[in-house]
């Protein structure tokens, strides 16, 4: 069984760190998922740095292009990770734009994912259909689960077409705007939440895009099974050390909202 689907199991909420690797420094990226491991998160989301991330807002957008600045690059990203599961056991997923995986081959992308032990993908830019048509067999080959995104505008008819195409969980963007950290959500969002847990899909739901403090993490988890922090992750390890990873993971699970 692929060990997002194991994780999923445990009778827990998930809590998921989004970062970009190769930023802040471009060798950091081994040092940041073992951090991360050590300060207990569930899981993992590796961002594959792109030139035009449309999804995500400032803060990703800009570690994005110090990252492609610093010189990472998909195989040089595979090369960093590729004795990576000799000291991580948790899922790690990788999240990326459809671009840079279609110039370095699906295939071939999917096959690097599998020997290094990467469990997922998350493309937002995938649509479903070309997906079902063209690489669902190949990601399902290389045992890698493809995470598909809703949002509130997404319909009820599409959001059953993708749990039936999914086989992990559902990531639920939290509103319509673009990525980035807020202090608390509104009625509308919580409304939307129980909507979508209403609907008993087979695919748990993480939330995603605006978790930055114990308060949004425990209202997106009130009724889904995780959160995803993102962007006020990426502004922590921008202005601190690696080895004080705890510290942000300890206040994001504490009563104490972060103001990064």
């Amino acid at each position: 069984m692929n060990r997002i689907n194991y994780k999923l199991q445990e009778e827990k909420k998930i809590l998921s760190v989004y970062f970009t690797a190769g930023f802040p420094n471009l060798n950091d990226t081994v040092s940041i998922i073992e951090a991360l491991q050590e300060s207990g998160v569930d899981m993992l989301e590796i961002g594959l740095p792109f030139s035009d991330p449309l999804a995500d807002g400032p803060t990703i957008q800009e570690s994005s292009t110090v990252a492609l600045q610093n010189g990472m690059t998909t195989q040089l990203l595979f090369d960093q990770l590729k004795d990576i599961r000799q000291t991580v056991t948790i899922p790690l997923l990788i999240m990326g734009y459809f671009n840079p995986i279609l110039q370095f081959g699906i295939e071939h992308f999917c096959r690097q994912c599998a020997s290094i032990g990467i469990d997922g993908l998350i493309i937002p830019d995938l649509p479903l259909d070309v997906y079902e048509k063209e690489y669902k067999k190949i990601f399902e080959q290389y045992n890698l689960k493809n995470i598909f995104l809703i949002t509130p505008q997404t319909s009820d008819d599409r959001i059953r077409k993708i749990d039936a195409v999914s086989d992990s969980f559902i990531y639920m963007v939290s509103s319509s705007s673009t990525t980035g950290s807020q202090n608390s959500f509104g009625d509308t969002q919580e409304q939307y939440f129980k909507r979508i847990s209403d609907m008993k899909l087979s695919n748990p739901q993480i939330v995603g895009f605006g978790i930055s403090n114990k308060a949004t993490f425990d209202t997106a988890t009130n009724y889904q099974k995780g959160a995803i922090v993102g962007s006020s992750f990426i502004n922590f390890i921008k202005e601190e050390p690696v080895t004080n990873i705890p510290t942000f993971i300890e206040n994001l699970t504490s009563e104490k909202a972060l103001q990064f």
